[in-house]
């Protein structure tokens, strides 16, 4: 296998990978919601869990990550503030929103990162790029015409994500890249990092100690302590899967397969966990949505092709 085809199938199965385990979290973070209302403390059991496995692992040396850097947690402190609010806005909105229409919102998520590639200077991306983001959010813009029955707190939460995902991922894709920092270690700094922040949410919200008094007395019901493991082992796997995808390929395509593992997630949320009626609109921009993605895909497939030949050509004439 050469170059260009590692390349390829590691970026393919970044992607993938994400997507999979993004379109399982909303659904098991949706069916622990529905018992246990206390998004914050779920959260903070989640960054916990990463936090703890992480450090395990590196102790007993299953993964190779670097020790805790002071100079490394400062540059990271706003990706692990950022990505919290995304979260905590997200659950938040999921207690109120079905799955259908928190999908449809979020989904927005690709234009605001690509107008964000704007102001940080980024560069402009090629025209089918731009179209094709185009295109998805028109679809987004078509399903929820006729998704959405009016929930202002809801919607409102779910929008706030969308800013906060925005600058978390910008922010991953340039300290992957200007510190060489892998997923798993920017997943550490972000879980240690998010735990006092967590702490004071959860006290000053006053989830804390009701939280815990709920959780203690739901713990003799087997079937939510299944659920509960699964959010936690699924919010490490989520975790990594995106910080590796926006690393190896960029914060828009997170944020593309995010736009295409809604429309499975969509067409299973009008079924499970309750549903929306289906209209014509819905039909209408799912197709848009997912032919914009699909569009995406290939100009981007192309653009990595096309670069890392040149890439390659001008490493062999560096060394002549």
């Amino acid at each position: 296998m050469d170059a260009a085809d590692t390349s390829s199938f590691l970026s393919l199965f970044a992607a993938v990978s994400y997507g999979i385990a993004s379109m399982a979290m909303v659904f098991i973070n949706k069916a622990v919601l529905m018992q246990y209302a206390h998004s914050m403390t779920l959260l903070t059991l989640q960054q916990l869990a990463t936090t703890l496995l992480i450090h395990f692992g590196r102790s007993m040396g299953y993964m190779k990550a670097r020790g805790l850097n002071v100079e490394t947690a400062k540059k990271l402190i706003f990706v692990s503030l950022f990505y919290n609010a995304n979260v905590a806005f997200a659950l938040a909105s999921l207690k109120g929103v079905n799955i259908p229409m928190y999908i449809a919102i979020k989904r927005l998520t690709p234009l605001a990162v690509l107008i964000a590639g704007f102001f940080t200077g980024k560069g402009k991306p090629t025209t089918q790029v731009t179209l094709s983001v185009m295109l998805t959010a028109a679809g987004v813009i078509i399903a929820a015409l006729g998704d959405f029955s009016f929930d202002p707190f809801g919607y409102s939460m779910a929008l706030t994500s969308v800013f906060f995902q925005t600058m978390y991922l910008v922010l991953v894709e340039r300290s992957g890249a200007e510190d060489g920092l892998s997923s798993i270690e920017i997943m550490f700094y972000n879980s240690f990092l998010s735990l006092p922040f967590l702490l004071f949410l959860i006290i000053a919200t006053g989830e804390f100690p009701n939280s815990l008094s709920l959780l203690l007395a739901k713990s003799t019901s087997l079937s939510f302590l299944v659920i509960l493991l699964l959010s936690l082992v699924m919010g490490i796997v989520l975790n990594y899967t995106m910080f590796l995808c926006t690393i190896v390929n960029s914060a828009l395509t997170t944020t593309i397969v995010g736009v295409l593992k809604g429309v499975g997630s969509t067409t299973f949320g009008f079924i499970l966990l309750g549903g929306v009626q289906v209209h014509a609109l819905n039909v209408t921009g799912l197709v848009i949505n997912t032919a914009g993605g699909i569009w995406y895909s290939y100009a981007k497939y192309h653009q990595k092709k096309s670069k890392l030949p040149k890439l390659m050509s001008d490493v062999e004439a560096h060394r002549k």
